[in-house]
């Protein structure tokens, strides 16, 4: 199976996208020991430090060498060279705050899974004309489910996973999949401050299956 597709099947599969970033590396491979404990198989690093490269090519190899069926994706990426950089590093896929035509242009040559963000119609519209399949709506708090409901008729191909302000409760989640969206983008809820300042990587791995939990009974109470 192609790769991107691959990836968006467990995108799917599961119904949760964690995102983090930490200068620390050692903290940044606990989280990811943390996120993969709890069944996780992607995960996005974020682009949001002067570490963030470095670390990332040392989480690389150390997926490579511990958790081959993990896909480990680099996340606020906003120009070609950042996604250039990581691309080289060994980014499985890419995920953007916004719409990038660069970025898009380096994704669609090297056949690699770009999720742009969109906050708007046009910007969809944008996405779907490209071709991309999953799009990241963002901020998920200012959208709401309800602007998924509005949309989602109009755009019947494209998969959203809203990220920012998705909370770890059942309401809310049952909210978002009910619009339907396939996924969630989740950091803070998940691998709060307190977790990583005080490297409780159990925590994160606990509240990462709680979420993994609501959104199997989500699920299965929409198909009864």
């Amino acid at each position: 199976m192609e790769k991107r597709i691959a990836i968006i099947n467990q995108i799917k599969k599961k119904g949760l996208l964690p995102l983090f970033f930490h200068a620390d590396l050692d903290v940044s491979t606990g989280v990811l020991t943390a996120l993969y404990e709890a069944g996780l198989r992607t995960v996005e690093y974020t682009n949001r430090g002067v570490e963030a490269l470095k670390n990332f090519e040392q989480l690389r190899g150390y997926c490579d060498l511990k958790y081959k069926d993990m896909w480990l994706g680099a996340g606020t990426i906003k120009d070609a060279a950042a996604a250039r950089d990581f691309i080289n590093a060994g980014a499985d896929f890419l995920v953007s705050p916004g719409l990038a035509e660069d970025v898009f242009d380096l994704t669609y040559s090297e056949k690699l899974l770009w999720i742009p963000g969109c906050m708007s119609v046009s910007e969809i519209m944008q996405a779907e004309q490209f071709g991309l399949e999953m799009i990241k709506l963002f901020p998920g708090n200012l959208l709401g489910p309800s602007f998924v409901s509005a949309i989602k008729e109009i755009f019947p191909n494209l998969l959203f996973v809203p990220t920012g302000g998705v909370k770890l409760e059942k309401k809310n989640l049952q909210d978002w999949f009910r619009s339907g969206i396939v996924a969630v983008g989740m950091g803070s809820q998940v691998i709060t401050k307190n977790f990583l300042e005080k490297k409780k990587f159990k925590k994160i791995t606990a509240a990462a299956e709680e979420v993994l939990d609501l959104i199997k009974e989500i699920r299965k109470e929409e198909n009864e």
